[in-house]
């Protein structure tokens, strides 16, 4: 799966970037990830749920709210009842993130745990347990643009060992200096979903950087 962000995107035009990439086949992105941050979690400023409603107005490509903001606890359900497909928060964040599940998926979106480049999984395994997708910073989150961490597959590795073996049942998403240098060391860890930002936005044909990927990714990975 591949999953475009619109934070590499032209804010002046997020309709047609995200009509770019809503083509047929291999061109047409699985998600469109869409960065929320809030200034405080994380020290940049994006945009919110208007933005978001909006956006949903405009295309049938589900949304992949990434909500890198304080209290998410209070703010993250009005993003899964506005329409999102699938809402992640950041587990550094949350003060009852099992709670923050239930509530995401009572609204009728999936929900998605985080965790920063430093943080532990092992920490978090029980947690994981109610969430439907884990995604992977290879970054620390706040700006698009950075460099891939390659440390951060070993988290990759583990929850793609656990999902194979049944113990958890997340689908593994990563994000961050995902590109077509990139992108197969992460397929091969075992990463299910690729969020990819300036790769995408940056390319002249932003449907063929999303199909180019995606071969990419599937060479690399080979069927599960």
């Amino acid at each position: 799966m591949i999953a475009p962000s619109i934070l590499s995107a032209d804010f002046a035009r997020l309709g047609e970037e995200i009509s770019a990439i809503a083509g047929e086949g291999d061109t047409r992105a699985d998600w469109v990830h869409v960065d929320v941050m809030d200034g405080h979690f994380v020290p940049n400023l994006t945009i919110g749920l208007p933005v978001v409603q909006s956006l949903l107005k405009v295309t049938d490509v589900p949304l992949d709210c990434h909500l890198m903001i304080e209290n998410p606890d209070r703010w993250a359900p009005g993003y899964a009842e506005a329409g999102a497909h699938n809402v992640t928060v950041h587990v550094e964040a949350a003060h009852d993130p099992v709670m923050i599940a239930k509530n995401l998926r009572a609204a009728g979106a999936k929900a998605g745990l985080s965790v920063k480049p430093d943080t532990r999984l092992e920490d978090h395994l029980d947690t994981l347990k109610h969430y439907d997708t884990l995604l992977v910073m290879s970054v620390e989150p706040g700006f698009g643009g950075q460099s891939f961490i390659p440390r951060v597959l070993d988290k990759v590795r583990t929850a793609r060992r656990l999902v194979d073996t049944g113990h958890l049942t997340v689908l593994v998403e990563i994000d961050g200096g995902i590109n077509a240098d990139t992108i197969e060391q992460a397929a091969e860890a075992g990463v299910d979903c690729f969020v990819a930002g300036s790769a995408v936005y940056g390319a002249g044909d932003p449907g063929q950087a999303v199909a180019a990927l995606r071969a990419q990714a599937a060479r690399a990975g080979g069927p599960r």
